[in-house]
């Protein structure tokens, strides 16, 4: 049955630009399964993977693919009443120095319990993953989701990362599968939405984007997902914090309502900067890598930037946590307005609370 399922799929949706027709949320659903469990042939679940890609996914087939992945998914719910779920692109950063992966433990620091969550590498990018530098700074990366819901309502924690290897393995499994598609598939687009800690009353979420198509579908995905309300930011490399020296934009919706945008400048938040984000030592002035990145390199370089930081340390990075901890609070609102929230999260810094933060997670 498995096989014909997949076959009847691949008829519809791999017969190029003007012949392939879309599926039902059902199929989608069916055939991500199918892919998940193992139940075809490799070949024909790459074909699924890149063909729905390469047609343009429905919202559909969004939803389908998104409920397939979240029903492979082993989940937690922690014992706080809110929880943050921070979704950072998988695929991670080679062109700045990433700062978000330290963003957790500054917004525990503000009172808002916070989980991230990624994979050691993943394509088209390769980058430098909130995995590799978080396990560059001696913090653990390798909790279940049990572990982690458990470090979130820790007074002294607050916060934690967990990987997709841990909250979802038959997803995992297709790394090697997505090495060899090469270009960017399906799934991409709905793994981040997968939830492996949930709070008690509510969970939110936080995610980034680049093209402008993106912001409807998170939405719609993050509403299916039951994420009560969701902050997209338009973030530099994809993430979830805004470029530094440009206006910055972001969508939201709050209580599972329509989303809107709203845009804003760095000023406003008191933010100051010459550069759009922290760069990678030793890259161009445009932060383009000049040589192939050494990502273990650039993880640690991200871990030392990450906990200079924390320590009180000016520049770059500490304003890219100023503002993605601004942002996620004036969200959530536990600040009145953006300037207020980022003076919160200054105090956050300045006061070692984050750090502390930090240091109690190892």
């Amino acid at each position: 049955m498995s096989a014909a399922t997949m076959s009847s799929i691949l008829k519809r949706i791999a017969t190029g630009p003007e012949l392939s027709k879309d599926i039902s949320r059902e199929e989608a659903r069916e055939g991500m399964r199918l892919v998940l469990e193992g139940a075809v042939d490799p070949v024909q679940a790459g074909v699924f993977l890149i063909a729905l890609r390469m047609k343009r996914e429905t919202d559909d087939e969004n939803r389908g693919l998104l409920e397939a992945i979240r029903e492979a998914t082993q989940r937690a719910t922690a014992p706080v009443d809110e929880v943050l779920d921070l979704g950072d692109p998988y695929d991670g950063y080679n062109r700045t120095l990433p700062a978000a992966p330290f963003l957790p433990a500054v917004l525990a620091a503000c009172g808002v319990a916070t989980v991230s969550h990624g994979v050691q590498s993943m394509g088209p990018k390769y980058g430098v993953t909130h995995r590799q530098v978080l396990r560059a700074a001696g913090l653990p990366v390798d909790l279940t989701p049990e572990q982690a819901a458990a470090r979130l309502a820790d007074p002294r924690i607050g916060w934690a990362y967990v990987d997709q290897k841990a909250f979802c393995p038959k997803l995992y499994a297709l790394t090697h599968l997505r090495t060899l598609i090469v270009k960017r598939p399906a799934i991409t687009t709905a793994e981040v939405l997968a939830g492996p800690v949930r709070g008690r009353r509510r969970t939110h979420l936080v995610t980034g984007f680049v093209h402008k198509p993106y912001p409807r579908i998170y939405a719609l995905l993050a509403r299916h997902a039951g994420f009560d309300s969701a902050l997209i930011v338009r973030g530099v490399e994809g993430g979830v914090i805004p470029g530094l020296n440009q206006t910055g934009k972001v969508f939201r919706y709050l209580d599972r309502g329509e989303e809107t945008a709203v845009e804003f400048k760095p000023a406003e938040l008191g933010i100051e900067a010459d550069v759009r984000a922290p760069r990678i030592p030793g890259a161009g002035e445009a932060g383009e890598e000049a040589a192939p990145l050494d990502t273990a390199v650039v993880a640690r370089a991200a871990a030392e930037a990450g906990q200079a930081a924390l320590e009180g340390a000016p520049g770059p990075t500490r304003e890219c946590l100023v503002y993605g901890a601004a942002l996620c609070l004036w969200h959530l609102g536990r600040q009145a307005s953006l300037r207020a929230a980022a003076d919160a999260a200054r105090a956050a810094l300045d006061g070692g609370q984050a750090l502390g933060r930090l240091h109690q997670a190892k």
